[in-house]
């Protein structure tokens, strides 16, 4: 996979975008729990009361509280609040302050002023340590100050008795309560703290239920913001990863094609054709899904799932080995499970590659099957390539659906755990509902986190695989190349071609399949090519194409070598008739303008004439128009071969190459078409490739193959004399009637 990043490049600045909305969808999801836990917390259990920190308290609780702080807290406390009654302040100030405290309206307030987030952060410590301690005694009267050591008189105010204490003594009733509470959990002393102020708050007047309500409808709309910012972050981060996989399937597709076009024969032979297929669609396809699950789910679940380990760590440390334990089982699985799925994926995508292979052949060759009738033998062979690829999906899916369901199991285990463990806790009063609720899900979050990245490392193996097999196309270096400098044609000598001690063999082949090959083809004149199956006749044809380079000595194209021309300047010279004749998808009309796409109607008309296509084409209603399936499989072998012709004639090449182009004519149509050739092929070379003697007796030369050594060259006349070879063809093709007629 890390071969494809470098065509992620043009994606740089989505990809950023990517990880800036990812980062944003975390803390959005990262937050949830934290306010879900306020909501319980503080909008239930607290009314909707923050801190500690009273906004409204009366004169003698004040004073209580201020009992039991050391002089720079009471300074700092009072300096905070000021003391308030209806002369105080303007009336209107006064009428919507007796609304919100109703104890206004009859008795002087402490009130809370403006103060920054710095000092209520102070002032919420100082009240968490005196509030417990005032509350104690006015529940449990000296006896809450027997706890510190002091014994109250008899029928003597507790909070009197501490006001009148000498301030040595003071001072160490107050460093103590100071020492005793740092080592008491901060939550505990919190809710000690505001249930004392929620009761202060009702003494007051303060309507709790309005107050609570107003915190929960503060925090629920910033959740339901955050939820929805989660959520357009999401949908945006799947758009762009969804553009960013398909233009890089788009990009890899393209890249693949033109390196496939630059191959040679070469390069095909290592690769089917079924391969190459595959690789550009299925194996994209699955680069594709990664990419997309890649940005989405491999990116994110870090960021998850640290997030939420911290936020964990911030409620409860004993928690943290729940996490611990989870995830070590689930790294577990995922690592058992990568062992095994990696290697089925490999075989999967070679199964694949087998089964199109197989289908193609059959979907190809299914008029033999049905002529020699063997649909049965067909059948069996097409499943034995399905079945196992069968049995290998079914193996890889079974894994899958074991280990969602072991995911599932160790999450709601996890569960379980937190709450068990979580509950003791809140017994203890060490943590708090909320708090507990928010671990659970902070818990689910890094697990979820681990889940994805577990897809990911199963869908990994296989788009590796893929990107392996993609990439091996595409850096795959043509045997075939353009030299850095281009030689340019000899003018004098256009349209000659000239073998010169040419030996050939194949990649990997033992033996030479051309061997001393020489001879030279001129301008205006037909060069025959004859010889036994396998003497290397097609073999001569591709090395002037250069579908392959010859092993040792030149093939010369008007007198340049075609190794020091570029592949294009070489073709654009020739006009070339497959063996076996390629049509494409369209029309006649496009078909026989393929060599050329200038070319007039009416030029369309002559070549198809001259081609002898004119009858079954005006015979068709659509004329021209008449649809070419893919391949030509609506045509018949003699018609496909006509307009192959057609084809090469419109390009007007100098050099025409008939490769068995006439095999599949009828006599007249044969004699009619190489008469109609003649005349229009005049000062062009002329290459015809044939098994028939009759086609060929006329030609200016002949050279004669015989297990890839030319065995005779010249004409007709002169091979029947001195190339026993050739007569020997002759002879078994033509009577003696035939020869002297």
């Amino acid at each position: 996979m890390t071969r494809l990043i470098k065509y992620l490049r043009p994606y740089a600045w989505w990809i950023l975008a990517i990880l800036v909305l990812l980062f944003g969808q975390a803390m959005a999801d990262l937050s949830l729990p934290t306010y879900m836990s306020n909501i319980v917390n503080v909008g239930i259990q607290q009314n909707g009361i923050q801190n500690a920190v009273p906004k409204a308290m009366r004169p003698g609780k004040f004073d209580r509280l201020a009992l039991f702080m050391n002089d720079a807290d009471r300074t700092e406390v009072a300096a905070a609040y000021s003391l308030v009654d209806a002369s105080a302040i303007p009336p209107d100030e006064y009428a919507r302050l007796v609304k919100k405290y109703p104890l206004l309206a009859t008795s002087p307030l402490y009130l809370l002023q403006e103060v920054n987030e710095g000092q209520t952060d102070r002032l919420n410590r100082i009240f968490m340590v005196t509030m417990p301690v005032v509350a104690g005694i006015e529940q449990n009267g000296a006896a809450g100050l027997a706890a510190f050591g002091l014994a109250v008189p008899e029928g003597i105010d507790p909070f009197e008795f501490v006001a009148h204490l000498p301030p040595e003594q003071l001072a160490a009733l107050q460093s103590l309560i100071s020492e005793r509470s740092s080592g008491v959990a901060s939550s505990l002393l919190k809710q000690y703290s505001i249930a004392y102020l929620s009761a202060e708050y009702k003494a007051i007047g303060v309507n709790l239920g309005h107050l609570r309500m107003a915190y929960m409808w503060h925090v629920g709309l910033i959740m339901l913001g955050l939820a929805l910012a989660g959520a357009l972050a999401s949908v945006t981060v799947g758009l762009i990863s969804a553009r960013i996989a398909a233009g890089l399937g788009r990009d890899l597709r393209r890249r693949q094609f033109e390196r496939v076009e630059s191959f040679s024969a070469a390069e095909f032979d290592r690769f089917s054709t079924a391969s190459l297929i595959t690789r550009s669609t299925n194996d994209i396809t699955q680069i594709q899904m990664l990419t997309v699950m890649l940005f989405r789910f491999v990116f994110y679940a870090p960021i998850l799932g640290v997030g939420a380990v911290i936020k964990v760590l911030s409620l409860d440390r004993p928690m943290l080995w729940i996490i611990a334990a989870a995830v070590s089982v689930i790294v577990a699985l995922i690592g058992v499970l990568f062992f095994v799925a990696v290697p089925r994926f490999r075989t999967m995508q070679r199964l694949t590659d087998r089964l199109n292979l197989v289908t193609r052949e059959f979907i190809s060759g299914l008029m033999v099957i049905r002529a020699f009738n063997t649909q049965q033998a067909a059948e069996k062979k097409f499943d034995a390539a399905n079945v196992e690829l069968t049995n290998v999906s079914l193996f890889v899916n079974r894994v899958m659906v074991f280990m969602f369901p072991m995911m599932m199991l160790i999450m709601n285990g996890t569960m379980l755990l937190i709450i068990w463990v979580g509950a003791h806790q809140v017994d203890q009063s060490a943590m708090q509902v909320g708090d507990m609720m928010a671990a659970m899900q902070y818990t689910m979050q890094i697990i979820f986190a681990f889940i994805m990245i577990s897809m990911i490392f199963i869908m990994l193996p296989r788009a590796s695989v893929s990107a392996a097999r993609v990439t091996e196309v595409i850096d795959t270096d043509p045997s075939i190349k353009d030299p850095p400098q281009p030689a340019k044609f000899r003018e004098e000598l256009k349209g000659v071609i000239e073998f010169r001690d040419v030996s050939f063999r194949y990649p990997g082949a033992e033996e030479d399949v051309l061997k001393h090959v020489s001879f030279t083809a001129k301008a205006g004149q037909t060069t025959a090519f004859i010889g036994s199956t396998g003497s290397g006749k097609s073999t001569l044809i591709k090395l002037i194409l250069r579908f392959y380079d010859v092993t040792e000595g030149m093939v010369l194209v008007d007198g340049v070598d075609v190794r020091d021309v570029t592949q294009h300047d070489l073709r654009d010279k020739i006009g070339y008739v497959p063996q076996q004749p390629v049509l494409f998808s369209g029309t006649i009309e496009s078909n026989i303008k393929y060599g050329n796409p200038e070319a007039s109607r009416a030029e369309v008309e002559r070549f198809a004439d001259i081609a002898q296509a004119t009858e079954f084409i005006t015979t068709s209603e659509k004329d021209y128009a008449t649809t070419v399936a893919q391949g030509g499989a609506n045509l018949s072998g003699g018609q496909k071969q006509r307009l192959s012709i057609a084809r090469a004639l419109a390009k007007k090449p100098e050099i025409f190459i008939f490769d068995e182009s006439f095999s599949a004519l009828d006599f007249k149509t044969d004699v009619a078409l190489r008469r109609a050739l003649k005349q229009e092929t005049g000062q062009a070379t002329v290459l015809i490739v044939t098994q028939r003697v009759g086609p060929i007796m006329g030609a200016d030369q002949i050279v004669v193959l015989e297990d890839g050594c030319v065995a005779g060259v010249g004409t007709h006349s002169q091979l029947m004399k001195d190339c026993e070879v050739y007569r020997e063809i002759v002879l078994s093709q033509l009577s003696k009637e035939e020869l002297i007629a």
